[in-house]
């Protein structure tokens, strides 16, 4: 049942090869000027809410939040559509809190974001670093990943061929951010979303069917072929074998919620609505859209464990991210060839573009704030062009080495580090997002506390967590310095990155505190009321 049939792996090579080209040539259609950087960094704002709202979408689901989630779902059953509810919730929690602030704060990054209230090269440094720390690891592990994803699909097993997809895709990606700025990368994810949609529901709808369109007949298939009874309809499944299940839970899940929507590749979305209007009914179309995928990917889970078991599914991958597809191909049964071909195409193909579009804007997003936080600001009149030029150098320099680190990493167990981005992104992101936009006394001192220490504090505890070494699907397998008592940091790590950044601003003293006060009270009524246009 895991097998494609030559004809489905021939008309997936042939798309594959056809979208990568159509998408590379229509962002050098879409691409901006030279010397425009309004154009590069936001797309002039040009996209509809609608429009807006399906990019927000598309940068949100990645290829890791499909596959992994659908793993985990497969696998673990209630845990894994908590987890689903999570990653709707996160998106949820950025359009009620932070997404108008963000837009009337930023300009074209998160450096900008957070230098609007402590401004100063440090600022920006620590900004640029951490927006690095936090997306390097998930481009990582779905760069890491394609070599595997794509030999499951296309039926090869050469680890020579394995890397020279990696490294190929990582140039299509390194080629799309450079090329098509944020307008191009928001036609991709554009395109990514509705086929990830369109494909998804005639998978899930096919799957209904064979239930007779009954949630509890697909349920209760899936936990008796699940290995584990109604424990697979139930909390702890997941954490298990850990020490402490129900906080590992908790962990998780706070780590999901607080992190998934801070990293700033999503975030980068806000700066491109014109009004906060705009933003506002961007995030309306965003939200459902990630809901309702996420339903989609439930289905399609259950039905896979439901159809051909839980041993199949980990026997094809221990994570289970390959469950996706072979939902997908269970889907239809093994009598209708034609049929098979075009769907299972239809699947791969969306799941390669959702590759190509979320590993583009995550370079995109490093790019823009290696260029505008750490190289133009150190120069006051850097122009326009140079500052485009650095823009699509370090889109060279952060694409590069990612690929090299990603064929180097590959044989290993990578779910650390989709975790040690969702970790970054709550710990050390969303406590210094929260107290710049709405914390009056927040000093630059809290700000570089929040930033450095929430991200040093995460990246210590993840080492020492049982998803690196002391467990046989740790990344390290054979080795085993595990000292850390749960499987996510998020339970000490967020805590810790707040507790940062408070007593970084309690130790600056009163004079540093109420100077930041009258700073943040200038703009204040910009920031959270977006009163005037955001200059520069």
């Amino acid at each position: 049942m895991t097998g494609f049939s030559s004809s489905a792996q021939a008309m997936s090579l042939m798309a594959f090869t056809t979208v990568a080209t159509i998408i590379l040539l229509l962002c050098v259609m879409t691409g901006p000027d030279g010397d425009d950087l309004d154009e590069f960094y936001t797309g002039y704002g040009s996209l509809s809410p609608m429009r807006n709202g399906l990019a927000i979408a598309g940068d949100y689901i990645s290829a890791a939040t499909v596959l992994s989630t659908g793993g985990v779902i497969a696998l673990d059953g209630y845990d894994g559509v908590v987890l689903a509810l999570s990653i709707a919730l996160s998106l949820m929690l950025l359009m009620f809190l932070l997404a108008e602030p963000l837009r009337n704060a930023g300009r074209f990054t998160m450096g900008d974001v957070l230098a609007r209230r402590t401004p100063g090269r440090a600022v920006r440094i620590a900004a640029c670093a951490a927006t690095i720390a936090a997306l390097v690891p998930m481009m990582l592990i779905q760069l890491a990943g394609t070599g595997d994803l794509l030999a499951f699909i296309l039926g090869f097993s050469s680890d020579s061929l394995k890397t020279g997809c990696i490294v190929g895709v990582g140039a299509l990606m390194i080629s799309y951010a450079a090329i098509g700025g944020m307008k191009g990368t928001a036609l991709i994810q554009i395109l990514k979303i509705v086929m990830l949609f369109g494909s998804g529901a005639i998978v899930a709808a096919l799957i209904l069917r064979q239930f007779d369109w009954d949630m509890g007949k697909l349920f209760s298939a899936a936990a008796a072929h699940s290995g584990v009874g109604p424990s697979f309809l139930h909390s702890g499944l997941e954490f298990a074998d850990g020490p402490n299940p129900r906080l590992d839970m908790i962990s998780s899940e706070m780590t999901v919620v607080l992190g998934g929507a801070c990293l700033p590749h999503v975030t980068m979305r806000m700066y491109t609505a014109n009004t906060a209007r705009q933003v506002r009914r961007s995030m309306s179309w965003a939200v459902p859209c990630v809901a309702l995928f996420m339903l989609i990917t439930m289905i399609v889970s259950f039905g896979a464990t439901a159809l051909i078991g839980r041993e199949t599914i980990a026997g094809a991958d221990p994570t289970g991210r390959t469950a996706y597809l072979l939902g997908s191909r269970a889907a239809l049964g093994a009598d209708v060839s034609s049929a098979e071909s075009f769907l299972f195409t239809l699947v791969t193909t969306a799941l390669f573009l959702t590759l190509l579009a979320s590993v583009a804007s995550m370079i995109l997003a490093c790019a823009n704030t290696l260029a505008h936080d750490v190289f133009a600001s150190r120069r006051k009149e850097t122009t326009p062009r140079r500052e485009m030029t650095l823009a699509r150098v370090s889109a060279l320099a952060v694409g590069a080495p990612t690929i090299l680190l990603a064929t180097l990493v590959q044989h290993h167990n990578l779910q650390p580090l989709a975790l040690l981005s969702a970790s970054l992104g709550a710990s050390a992101l969303a406590p210094a997002l929260v107290y710049s936009l709405f914390w009056r006394r927040y000093t630059r001192t809290g700000l570089l506390w929040t930033l450095i220490g929430g991200t040093l504090v995460t990246i210590v505890l993840m080492t020492g967590t049982n998803l690196v070494s002391g467990s046989p699907f740790s990344a390290f397998p054979r080795s085993d310095f595990n000292w850390f008592p749960f499987s996510t940091t998020g339970l000490v790590s967020i805590p810790l990155g707040f507790a940062l950044g408070w007593a970084g601003t309690m130790l600056s003293g009163r004079r540093n505190a109420e100077e930041q006060r009258r700073q943040y009270e200038a703009v204040e009524a910009w920031i959270l009321a977006g009163v005037t246009r955001r200059g520069s």
